[in-house]
């Protein structure tokens, strides 16, 4: 009897250790797909449908579900489902998956235009370069913020998350915040905060950056 009693016991314990570990999952699942509320795709994983590439196309391949830059100098403008529509985001929350490999420059502009070549002169620059020459690392915004250590390894997918608000753009790598920027009152020119598009960059032949799972919800 004492035997039938502590499996029966073992038994009971081993349900509820179930029935808690599930809840628990099914409440994590429920916290992420919350967190994805609102999101847009902006790559379908298969085609450069939507996007518009700058100088040297060939710059730019899908591969294994990801966007590929490698090759001299070009920007991938997304530009939108709707050719009669052009993409346009003032306030956001953009996120991407990315991968460099060693020695490799990139970035992600953001509140800006297409234009058919050379460096994107309309808004702002989210560096992506965890070990190349250039000492300015993931995250920064070129030539305002500048942060010179790696948050993230090379060949290793990781996450980059940019907000902007207002004046205030906050940059997230991994889930962990690297910094809030407030832009000042009286910005000239056109790098500064506006409305636009979004842009990756395949810096040069000897770099190559992967993005996955670029998505972007609009903010009030």
């Amino acid at each position: 009897m004492y035997v039938s009693y502590a499996i029966a016991v073992r038994r009971a314990a081993g349900r509820t250790a179930a029935v808690t570990f599930f809840a628990g999952l099914a409440l994590f699942c429920c916290v992420a797909r919350a967190d994805e509320s609102g999101f847009e795709s902006l790559f379908d994983g298969k085609t450069l449908a939507g996007w518009k590439a700058s100088e040297n196309v060939d710059s730019w391949k899908v591969a294994d579900g990801a966007i590929v830059c490698r090759g001299p100098r070009s920007h991938l403008f997304y530009s939108g489902a709707d050719a009669a529509k052009p993409a346009d985001f003032t306030n956001f929350h953009f996120k991407a998956e990315v991968m460099t490999r060693p020695n490799s420059n990139a970035g992600i502009f953001f509140h800006t235009v297409f234009q058919e070549e050379g460096w994107p002169q309309v808004g702002y620059e989210m560096q992506v370069n965890n070990s190349q020459k250039d000492p300015v690392r993931t995250g920064s915004i070129y030539n305002v913020v500048k942060n010179f250590t790696a948050p993230a390894r090379d060949d290793v997918w990781f996450t980059q998350e940019l907000i902007v608000q207002g004046k205030r753009i906050t940059v997230i790598v991994d889930g962990k915040t690297l910094f809030e920027f407030v832009e000042p009152e009286g910005v000239t020119g056109t790098r500064k905060l506006s409305h636009g598009t979004f842009a990756l960059q395949a810096h040069d032949p000897g770099s190559e950056v992967h993005f996955r799972n670029l998505r972007v919800k609009r903010l009030p």
